[in-house]
């Protein structure tokens, strides 16, 4: 089979024979191709996948020097190469996603129960004084300990960016007040 180059230089490489021929070699080496690569990678599916992007790579091959090509043998390398490739990609698919399982495992483990009680515990008991609190302070301290920046905390709550340091330091100590008469002990 020869190739030879397209006119234009962006179009991509096209057989010098017709289109029937290149299906012929399609339909004879397809068969041994999709079944190599079925050996190699294990996946029916991905084979396939494999043995199309051999065949397009043969279809467009640059030719050689007046070489005749040995099509069978170069479409066994291609596809052992292709199979190759994809079987490193996944090994180190595979070692990234363990290593980030593994990272993930040590940086985040959970709590022991006592510790989740006590998180909950305290969690409740804050939510007890705010909702004893002034609704205005109770909002404002939600809207800060979310992350809130002073404008929009008083885009939020319809008051001067410029009272908003006083008006959360009021809040704070409202609730410190709050919380030490209702949990002496620390909570």
């Amino acid at each position: 089979m020869t190739f030879k180059k397209s006119r234009a230089s962006s179009e991509p490489l096209r057989p010098a024979e017709s289109t029937p021929q290149f299906e012929a070699t399609f339909l004879e080496h397809w068969p041994r191709v999709v079944a190599l690569l079925q050996r190699l990678v294990g996946d029916g599916d991905e084979a396939e996948d494999l043995a199309l992007d051999t065949f397009m790579r043969l279809y467009q091959r640059k030719p050689s020097d007046g070489n005749e090509l040995n099509v069978g043998g170069w479409l066994h390398r291609v596809a052992m190469n292709l199979g190759l490739n994809a079987i490193r990609g996944w090994k180190r698919r595979q070692r990234y996603e363990l290593e980030s399982g593994k990272n993930e495992l040590f940086e985040k483990h959970p709590a022991a129960p006592p510790e989740l009680f006590a998180a909950e515990e305290q969690r409740r008991c804050v939510r007890l004084i705010l909702s004893q609190m002034e609704l205005r302070q109770a909002q404002i301290l939600i809207l800060r300990s979310s992350g809130q920046s002073y404008r929009e905390i008083a885009a939020a709550l319809g008051v001067s960016v410029t009272s908003i340091g006083t008006l959360l330091n009021r809040a704070e100590v409202e609730f410190e007040k709050r919380y030490r008469a209702a949990y002496p002990e620390g909570g």
